[in-house]
């Protein structure tokens, strides 16, 4: 019998020995892979959840404003100035509420109104996508917590204050900057013409207000169904008539203040005037867009037109109680703001917000289509006119384009008679 120390047995053992501890040293290599190998993937997992999570909460910061108030086209400015705000704050502006009703001073009395009631909420963002974005209060994951931020006033709150106050905010931490204060129509203004139209651009009303002006559109270019006139369609001549009793009041008070006498226009003056466009086919209709509810009682916009030219206002067309009747006054103002838009030509007053709006919009329409200037006579497509400013004939209107190159809205948020037929 061999004994176990005999070379043969320390051999097979040797063997035995170096073979198990290979196979260790494998186990402990495949675990040790294994765990590096673990380790790096949730080190990776790590460093992106953390960079996915600070993305996030740069993306995610909002801009809250106050309600939105006055008239529609006021309104319109407001938001596009709350819009560019949260642009230069780096957030994405909260949907505010527009007003339904006009309220100058009985702020109590104003009845709030979605935006997305009147505007296309997802158009918003797909035709503002990479400029400005809008968001809805659900997607603020902390409503309780937010930080107020208080617009100065004053004659010591100058444009150079107010926009170091929007950069210092512009770091804020907080997920919510809610501004508290005035309407921020009433806020500086520190953005060029071509960053508002950018806006209004993407401001596209709701189907159903669309389907109305169209309703509108279709019965002025039938001529209100007069036989008198032709079949089929017309073309129509939008005029914007502020000859309403508080625009009078209003226009008075502001000439004296201004020292000027191009603001407010007699409804001889504007019948004139408009008579005197050239390239007016006859007939044509006239949509006269007017509050006729704010009229004197005796005053009637129909009568005292020269031959050729055929008026109608809601009452006559047979629309005002149809279409603008079933509608709050903010709705009403945007059923007459497109159908003014679609006119063939647009006459309006340069110091009315509602002008200056349709004119900035139209403006953007010649420029599209390759036109930078409508000083020479013709028919162009999409022409406007300032009927309280005299052309270079007499007793014609000022061709009217909006000038795309300023630096600021205030020509058109506060009127202007530096108007022209150049956009340049």
């Amino acid at each position: 019998m061999n004994s176990p120390f005999s070379s043969k047995n320390l051999r097979r053992f040797s063997k035995s020995i170096t073979c198990k501890c290979l196979v260790l040293v494998g186990i402990a290599l495949f675990f040790r892979a294994l765990s590096l190998s673990y380790s790096t993937r949730n080190s990776s997992f790590l460093f992106r959840a953390r960079y996915m999570s600070d993305s996030s909460s740069t993306a995610h910061k909002f801009l809250e404003v106050p309600q939105i108030v006055w008239g529609l086209n006021n309104q319109k400015i407001a938001f596009a100035r709350a819009c560019l705000t949260a642009r230069t704050m780096n957030r994405t502006l909260l949907m505010p509420s527009l007003s339904a009703s006009l309220f100058y001073k009985e702020v109590h009395k104003l009845r709030p109104i979605p935006f997305d009631k009147v505007f296309q909420f997802e158009r918003f963002n797909s035709l503002c996508n990479g400029f400005v974005r809008l968001a809805r209060f659900s997607d603020v994951r902390n409503t309780t917590h937010s930080f107020d931020l208080e617009k100065g006033s004053g004659r010591r709150w100058t444009v150079e204050r107010d926009l170091e106050q929007l950069k210092q905010s512009a770091a804020n931490e907080f997920e919510v900057v809610r501004v508290v204060g005035k309407n921020p129509f009433l806020w500086h203004d520190h953005w060029p013409v071509k960053d508002y139209a950018k806006v209004f651009e993407c401001m596209v009303v709701v189907d159903e207000i669309s389907r109305e002006a169209d309703k509108v559109v279709k019965r002025i270019r039938q001529g209100g169904g007069d036989n008198r006139i032709m079949t089929g369609l017309v073309p129509f001549v939008a005029v914007h008539m502020r000859i309403e009793i508080d625009w009078m009041i209003h226009c008075k008070k502001l000439e004296q203040r201004l020292k000027v006498s191009e603001i407010c226009s007699s409804k001889r003056e504007i019948m004139e005037r408009v008579g005197n466009i050239s390239g007016l086919k006859t007939p044509t209709v006239l949509y006269l867009a007017v509050a006729d509810s704010l009229l004197d009682e005796e005053s009637s916009v129909l009568t005292g037109w020269r031959d050729g030219l055929v008026p109608y206002e809601k009452k006559k067309l047979g629309v005002k109680e149809e279409v603008y009747g079933k509608y709050s006054y903010l709705v009403q103002s945007a059923i007459d703001y497109e159908v003014c838009l679609r006119a063939d030509v647009f006459v309006g007053n340069s110091f009315s917000t509602f002008s200056s709006l349709i004119v900035l919009e139209r403006t953007q329409k010649m420029r599209r289509l390759g036109f930078t200037s409508a000083c020479e006579d013709g028919e162009n497509e999409w022409r406007s006119y300032a009927y309280n400013l005299a052309g270079g004939s007499k007793g014609v209107p000022r061709r009217w384009m909006t000038n795309m190159t300023h630096s600021s809205l205030e020509a058109i948020s506060y009127g202007s008679s530096s108007v022209s037929c150049s956009s340049e």
